[in-house]
């Protein structure tokens, strides 16, 4: 058995408030999000550990799975948008988020037989070995879920939380801030009032607060009509359908500690042809060109096959004014290089030039401004290269999904399932010791293989 759904619910917003009246007007797409409208799902799972007698299960449908139920439904009243839809008026430029009075999130509640310590672990897995702890994010022509969730129990041993959520309405830094809001208040374990939010935690819906010209957001929309594939209805918010993922495409998990990304950190002062002050060398850049480094000598083949890489950059604070911390909604926009090849990457110095290629980039976006860094992305996509090798990095170390406590402990895992779709990898937190990177990667097998084989031993020369 891999899994048993047993029911699946909608979840209203809670209306234990005393405004209980009050409508919530609809938001518009932003140019942040207008990035995002074709991208699949973003999902997420997140792994806890109980002891044999909670993790029953008697007391999780008894006392566990009621606890997040309601919490869901307090949290959802101060996310009133994830409850509502996407949708694109005739009479609309773009898209926009509609929020109406009986909206709900669907809650689907499982139980499987999978084992609980090997889903969550390390080692390498079958990619598709997660896939039944994720819900399906439904979307239509017409209309598109924001986010729907699904909560699984192992008996006896633990349940996972499984997200799916539209990336045209939230980036990660509001997906956690969502998570945390509602881990926050399942673990204070009472509702006979209205729990506030602390102040970090707490949306901000305010669209004005972005200073972006109708420039890019035009190009934007622009873009997204021209690529795409269904030139009937243009404006349909159905997401391209998954692919089957291949059953050789397996996952597995590695940490750098700070102690080895500062041995990286050396390597680069001491072989590149820049000075250390020329070079930003954040635990970022260093994590990031040690990983797609190894991820293209793990590939071989033709050195002058083409490859990509890119990574979300968030803009909150380089704007001007500075976006609130607690914005809701996108605002990352991908930084990409589609005019490499894979030669760059394999030889002995691949690893000082990725970090010089990534550093110019970190360093230039504070100066570059959002109009020149969009341009870029326009004409680069029209550039891209069918079946070129892609490293695409998701999440964040700076998220702290790690510190979402409902009540039972931190996770003892959290992953981004997503990331199997295209061989990318995602970066976050190590959840036991501060500092360095929590790394998830999906490849081949025949590349997992030789890809631990290079990360470790580039660790140690």
């Amino acid at each position: 058995m891999a899994l048993n759904v047993i029911k699946t619910i909608r979840v209203s917003p809670a209306t234990i408030f005393s405004d209980d009246s009050a409508s919530f007007s609809n938001l518009p797409l932003t140019f942040f999000d207008l990035h995002f409208m074709k991208s699949l799902p973003t999902q997420q799972v997140m792994f806890y550990k109980l002891t044999e007698s909670s993790s029953s299960r008697e007391s999780f449908h008894s006392l566990i799975l009621p606890k997040l139920e309601l919490s869901l439904s307090i949290v959802l009243r101060h996310y009133l948008p994830l409850a509502g839809c996407l949708s694109w008026e005739p009479k609309d430029p773009k898209p926009c988020i509609v929020v109406s009075k009986h909206d709900t999130v669907s809650l689907t509640i499982a139980e499987t037989g999978l084992d609980f310590s090997f889903a969550s672990g390390n080692g390498i897995r079958p990619a598709t070995y997660l896939h039944p702890l994720i819900p399906e994010l439904l979307t239509s022509d017409d209309l598109a879920a924001v986010i729907t969730l699904q909560i699984t129990l192992f008996p006896n041993q633990g349940f996972c939380i499984g997200i799916a959520s539209h990336h045209a309405v939230l980036d990660g830094k509001t997906l956690t801030m969502f998570i945390k809001s509602w881990a926050h208040i399942c673990s204070l374990q009472e509702h006979n009032k209205p729990p506030l939010l602390p102040e970090d935690l707490t949306p901000c819906f305010d669209r004005t607060v972005l200073n972006i010209l109708s420039g890019p957001e035009t190009k934007m929309l622009e873009l997204f009509l021209s690529l795409s594939k269904d030139n009937d209805d243009l404006r349909s918010l159905k997401l391209p359908p998954h692919k089957d993922i291949s059953s050789d495409i397996v996952r597995a998990t590695l940490e750098l500690t700070p102690k080895q990304i500062e041995k990286l950190r050396e390597r680069v002062k001491n072989e590149s042809s820049l000075s250390p002050l020329e070079l930003h060398l954040s635990t970022f850049v260093i994590s990031y060109a040690h990983v797609w480094t190894c991820m293209v000598k793990a590939r071989g083949g033709n050195a002058n096959r083409p490859v990509h890489f890119v990574y979300a950059a968030d803009f909150r604070h380089w704007l001007d004014p500075q976006v609130p911390t607690g914005y809701f909604g996108n605002c990352v926009f991908l930084i990409s290089w589609f005019e490499y090849q894979a030669r760059t990457f394999l030889g002995e110095n691949g690893f000082v030039k990725a970090v010089e290629i990534l550093s110019d980039s970190v360093k230039s976006l504070s100066s570059r401004g959002i109009k020149s860094i969009c341009e870029d992305f326009v004409e680069g996509s029209k550039k891209m290269i069918p079946n070129a090798q892609i490293g695409s990095v998701a999440w964040s170390p700076q998220f702290g999904l790690y510190e979402s406590d409902f009540g039972w402990g931190r996770p003892a895992k959290t992953e981004v399932v997503s990331i199997d779709r295209n061989e990318a990898f995602a970066m976050s937190e190590r959840r036991d010791e501060p500092g360095g990177m929590e790394i998830g990667v999906c490849l081949k097998k025949s590349e997992m293989d030789i890809f631990l084989s290079l990360f470790k031993n580039g660790l140690s020369d």
